[in-house]
């Protein structure tokens, strides 16, 4: 939203008036920069280069692997030299800036997450903390930070670090469903940090998503990754999960986001035997990409009404492997 603020808004207004223009339709102070600065100048060349460069690598990745399905191609090692060759050169010049510009926060920014992209998260990290000495309270930073913390450790930084993101920017759906993420996966590191039991972790993580989705109501790959969490919470909450699913089917887009909800709501339904919702749902699916899924729900569900039928009982029990 501020990226898209600033770039509508930055040809036509002077940065100190932008600035303040930002606070007040967002609540977020900015430093909005002189885009006559020769230094600016020479920062927005490198994200420039740095952009393109990334377009050529993914270009060429993606080029190589439908020629490779041709029998044709170059080897992987040829590919990565290449890359390689076409990176290499943005990086010294990163380098090369922030050697010169050692307090541009925003070139710190910019050089963290280029790092990132070639998953050199170590050098993306020591940019990020550079970044983040320069400027305090800037909550992205805090942000890409928690998402590096969560991949390599200590998961109890990544959870300070999202919550001091949300302090900072209480505004930022993606925040919550980060920090919602990190929350629901590393339950042991939660229930130390913040002293509550598992249960209460679930519930933790469920409001977080409640407040993305509070934010970003129409979301709907926020609204299906909320869904997914109840696959993995015991005891089970079968009418929240069908809930979650049934607010994702709302919001869907295409008929092609409808039916991947439909195969859930199959699943759903089939887990505690309401046999004929299951059976209603797996009619709506027909698009060929569902096919393997309905074809095994359907499978489970012919069994278990079969068995229901054979035995004058109700059928065993769906249980399913905690994700």
């Amino acid at each position: 939203m501020l990226i898209g603020l600033l770039g509508a808004l930055v040809t036509t207004n002077q940065p100190a008036a932008l600035s303040n223009l930002v606070v007040e339709r967002t609540g977020i102070s900015v430093a909005v920069p002189d885009p006559s600065d020769p230094v600016e100048k020479e920062f927005q060349k490198l994200e420039a280069d740095a952009d393109a460069a990334q377009e050529d690598a993914d270009k060429w990745l993606a080029e190589n692997e439908e020629a490779m399905a041709r029998g044709e191609g170059v080897s992987s090692r040829e590919l990565s030299r290449r890359i390689r060759a076409r990176i290499d050169p943005i990086r010294e010049a990163y380098d090369l800036f922030v050697k010169h510009h050692p307090n541009h926060s925003r070139a710190r920014v910019s050089y963290g997450t280029f790092l990132r992209d070639l998953n050199d998260e170590e050098g993306a990290l020591a940019q990020l903390e550079a970044a983040l000495r320069l400027d305090t309270n800037n909550p992205a930073i805090y942000n890409d930070l928690a998402e590096i913390y969560a991949h390599v450790g200590p998961i109890k930084t990544a959870l300070k670090y999202f919550a001091r993101a949300i302090e900072l920017n209480p505004r930022e759906p993606f925040y919550y469903h980060n920090f919602g993420d990190v929350v629901y996966l590393f339950r042991t590191d939660v229930k130390e940090l913040y002293g509550i039991n598992e249960q209460q972790v679930f519930d933790k993580a469920l409001d977080l998503y409640a407040q993305a989705m509070k934010l970003d109501p129409t979301n709907f790959d926020l609204a299906y990754d909320v869904a997914q969490t109840y696959y993995g919470i015991q005891p089970r909450r079968t009418e929240a999960a069908l809930n979650a699913w049934t607010n994702a089917l709302s919001i869907a887009h295409d008929e092609t986001e409808r039916q991947s909800v439909y195969v859930h709501l199959a699943r759903l339904n089939l887990r505690d035997r309401r046999f004929a919702e299951a059976r209603a749902h797996l009619d709506s699916v027909t698009n060929e990409m569902y096919a393997h899924f309905k074809s095994k729900l359907t499978r489970n569900l012919e069994e278990l009404e079969k068995e229901g039928r054979e035995t004058n009982g109700p059928p065993r029990a769906v249980t399913e492997k905690k994700p």
